[in-house]
This record gives C-alpha cells, sequence and structure tokens, in this order.
C-alpha cells in the first residue's frame, strides 16, 4: 500500500509552509504553471537519469521505451515499440 504524502515536509517549518503556500496563493496563473512544468520536467528528468545509470549499457530507443513503460504501462510501451519497428522497417522516400 503506497504511504500517504505528509502534510508538512518534514525540513519546512509550519511557518515556512504558510508563506510558501499564501506566495503560491497570490501568483498569477501562468506563474503557477510555469512552476507545475518546471517541478515536472525537473521530475521527468531525474527519472531519465535513473534509467540510464541503471542500464548504462542501454541504447536511447530502449530507456525512452522503459520510461513509457514504466510510467504509462506495458501496453503502451510495446505500442510505441511496434509503431517505431513499422516506422523503421518503412522506406523514407527523399523528396
Amino acid at each position: 500500500m503506497p504511504t500517504a504524502i505528509p502534510a508538512r515536509p518534514a525540513d519546512t517549518a509550519p511557518d515556512a509552509e504558510r508563506v510558501q503556500v499564501a506566495l503560491l496563493r497570490a501568483a498569477p496563473v501562468a506563474r503557477r504553471l510555469h512552476i507545475a512544468m518546471a517541478l515536472s520536467a525537473t521530475v521527468i528528468g531525474a527519472a531519465r537519469r535513473a534509467l540510464a545509470r541503471a542500464q548504462p549499457h542501454a541504447s536511447a530507443r530502449e530507456l525512452e521505451l522503459r520510461f513509457v513503460e514504466l510510467h504509462y504501462g506495458t501496453a503502451l510501451a510495446a505500442d510505441l515499440r511496434a509503431a517505431l519497428e513499422r516506422r523503421d522497417a518503412t522506406p523514407q522516400s527523399v523528396a
């Protein structure tokens, strides 16, 4: 069973958390969206680096497919793998 997310990080004082929440609430939507997207990018980057460290000999494609499998499911990763293999097998026309 997953553990519950604590109401407040253990390393954050209650007063600091109140200030942080007040600043976030007062921020314009665009700023809050920017913060959320930046945090997401940071987490995604950390997950990709962890996969690369865990599988140092894997190709970039193998790492990408493993990322998709872990975060979006085995079925989607299998579909993506099949689509990439079909794309690679199809001769590309030069215009």
